[in-house]
């Protein structure tokens, strides 16, 4: 975020989820999500270990359910939110490009309209 000269805060607590990133002039948060403490759809995240698989299937389902819930919260005040997956980050080029194009299109809603 600071090579994209973004200004940012960390861990905002009492914010929904609290989001792991968060710009407030732009109302926009980030979570940065490990693919297998929440479930993600990648390969790492549909491992699901053989000793206490149930225990691990509902652990999963729970978090899952959290991060629904917290995204609907910060969705119905207002805020934009990303997902940030544990496996994007081996790809450091693909992921400054997202976030770029993130940043610019808060920057666009940021914008007030001229009319």
């Amino acid at each position: 975020m600071t090579a994209l000269c973004a200004r940012y805060r960390l861990q905002r607590g009492d914010l929904p989820g609290k989001p792991d990133v968060v710009m407030p002039g732009r109302k926009l948060v980030f979570f940065v999500h490990g693919c297998f403490w929440h479930g993600h759809d990648c390969a790492r995240g549909s491992r699901v270990p053989k000793a206490n698989r149930d225990y691990w299937l509902a652990k999963v389902a729970r978090n899952k359910a959290r991060d629904a819930a917290a995204l609907a919260a910060l969705s119905a005040a207002g805020w934009c939110v990303e997902t940030v997956w544990e496996c994007e980050m081996k790809n450091t080029g693909a992921l400054k490009e997202r976030l770029a194009r993130i940043l610019d299109q808060a920057a666009a809603r940021a914008l007030p309209s001229r009319t």
